[in-house]
């Protein structure tokens, strides 16, 4: 199955399997997933990831987290879509919820959260917000 979205896609399946309760969700590996898990673990947002390889097809399996039976992660939203690209230079980033959550961006010097691309002084693509 093609999917036009990939970001998008692990982003629902997070939400969908938070909403469910599951301690580990499985979707197809890519750098950019990668990338993002990467920076979501940093922030404390989900427990880990592994690579695994099934059927000849690389899978990532996502340890979910949870704290007195709620979710860390309550909003995950998608903020950079393939219909429309969210651009924000260094000095225009927006505060998620006052500081209380982070923005991903995809910048030149990399995939990192909005705290960490205003110490390095760089802008770039907004990907998702979390809370």
């Amino acid at each position: 199955m093609n999917i036009s979205d990939p970001l998008g896609d692990m982003l629902t399946r997070i939400r969908n399997a938070q909403l469910r309760g599951k301690s580990v969700v499985t979707t197809p590996a890519s750098k950019l997933r990668v990338r993002v898990l990467e920076v979501l673990q940093s922030e404390g947002y989900i427990r880990g990831f592994t690579e695994v390889e099934k059927d000849g097809k690389k899978n990532i399996d996502i340890e979910l987290k949870y704290y007195d039976g709620v979710a860390v992660i309550s909003e995950i939203r998608r903020v950079s879509k393939p219909g429309r690209r969210v651009y924000s230079s260094v000095k225009d980033l927006p505060l998620v919820q006052n500081g209380l959550g982070i923005s991903i961006l995809s910048t030149p010097k990399g995939v990192m959260s909005d705290n960490t691309a205003r110490t390095e002084n760089v802008g770039g693509e907004i990907l998702c917000k979390v809370v």
